[in-house]
């Protein structure tokens, strides 16, 4: 229902679990079922109708054409949230590309009149290829063409990335399961108007935003698109890409929807992307418990406690602000404990890099000398990192 929720302008008039003693490889349903759904599918003016799981092609080509209907099932609703959602050239393309791996896995023979085009005028003269041949060629000829203009998107994507490692803040991401609040934990902590709805897949592409930390200490935080389990194979891989902020990350903050029913099962599989992704074990990783303005008092209270007495848990309410200030504070402890002291040498001839330092707020002593000037730092590894690609 929430999937569904999602597209705008779609009206859910019902919802119905079927209990499928087996499946009919050809209708999913038995051919009682699919009779009685399509009967009362006219007479609710039914236009479309979703699928929570896995319909085969033939399947779903015998269900549209016995209920005189569209039909979606949990991959292609998926695909069409995401196409309604994206708005960067990156994530515009790598819809088409997921959308395309997954209609060419769909190409079935609707019309037996096209299942063979006459044959041309060869040595042989045998029969022509398949009309289903002939849209699988056509639609690898456009996956190798957006391949390309993606390829051209993610290198100038990466460049900025680059560009980003040489800035000396350091960068904070929000992760978390669709519709667990991080765009509105994003716009209560940066002061943004990130679309931000109670709705699935509201974010799509990744946000970037600077936040001044208590302390005074600069971060950029950056909110990216919302996991969610079972998420179809081409989609996984088409959207890696805009996961890969995660990786530049020197903190991460779990936004967690405490309120949800499934809350544990949907932390479990933030978990294991996280893990697939291949983020740093010495990434410190906040779980930000959002929506406490949703719980009973006494449930309230309880998880209040806990957030006390826990390191790395924050109970807080995006909505409301509540807990928000402790939480900026904790990040900027987390990210001043991981610092460490080294000492450097700066010629005189290399003001840049000097003023770099001091703009990153590293240097605690500084003492000119013949040829230049020594300064004694505290900085995070990311922050040498990035010094030392200047």
């Amino acid at each position: 229902m929430a999937l569904a929720a999602a597209l705008p302008d779609l009206e859910v008039v019902g919802a119905e679990v079927v209990r499928l003693p087996k499946i009919t490889p050809a209708t999913l349903f038995g051919s009682g079922k699919v009779a009685e759904l399509a009967a009362r599918f006219e007479a609710a003016g039914v236009d479309l109708v979703l699928v929570d799981g896995p319909v085969g092609p033939v399947q779903q080509r015998n269900l549209e054409k016995d209920w005189g209907v569209k039909l979606l099932d949990r991959t292609g609703l998926i695909l069409e949230i995401f196409a309604d959602r994206a708005r960067t050239r990156e994530g515009v393309l790598q819809v088409e590309l997921a959308a395309l791996s997954y209609q060419r896995t769909r190409l079935v023979r609707a019309w037996t009149h096209l299942e063979r085009q006459r044959g041309g005028l060869g040595f042989v003269g045998g029969p022509g290829e398949t009309q289903i041949e002939a849209d699988r060629r056509a639609i690898d000829e456009e996956v190798v063409k957006i391949r390309r203009q993606l390829a051209k998107v993610v290198k100038t994507r990466e460049l900025h990335r680059a560009a980003r490692r040489k800035v000396p803040f350091p960068v904070v991401a929000l992760v978390g399961y669709t519709n667990a609040g991080k765009s509105t934990l994003f716009n209560r902590m940066t002061g943004a108007e990130v679309l931000a709805k109670d709705m699935l897949f509201a974010t799509l592409d990744p946000t970037m935003r600077g936040v001044v930390l208590p302390s005074g200490r600069k971060v950029i935080l950056s909110d990216t698109v919302g996991f969610i389990s079972d998420l179809p194979t081409q989609l996984v891989a088409a959207f890696r890409a805009t996961l890969e902020e995660v990786l530049e990350a020197d903190l991460i903050l779990h936004v967690r929807d405490i309120a949800h029913p499934e809350t544990e099962e949907q932390a479990a599989d933030v978990g294991d992307i996280l893990e697939s992704l291949g983020v740093d074990e010495d990434v410190p990783i906040f779980e930000v418990w959002n929506k406490i303005d949703l719980l009973s008092p006494d449930t309230r209270a309880a998880l209040l406690v806990q957030d006390a007495r826990t390191p790395g848990i924050h109970a807080v309410s995006a909505l409301t602000g509540e807990g928000i200030g402790a939480l900026l504070a904790a990040m900027g402890q987390a990210l001043d404990a991981e610092r460490v002291a080294a000492e450097v040498f700066v010629p005189f001839s290399d003001g840049r890099r000097r003023a770099w330092l001091h703009e990153a707020g590293v240097v605690t002593d500084e003492r000119p000398e013949e040829d230049g000037f020594r300064l004694s730092l505290l900085w995070t590894a990311r922050q040498k990192a990035a010094f030392e690609a200047l």
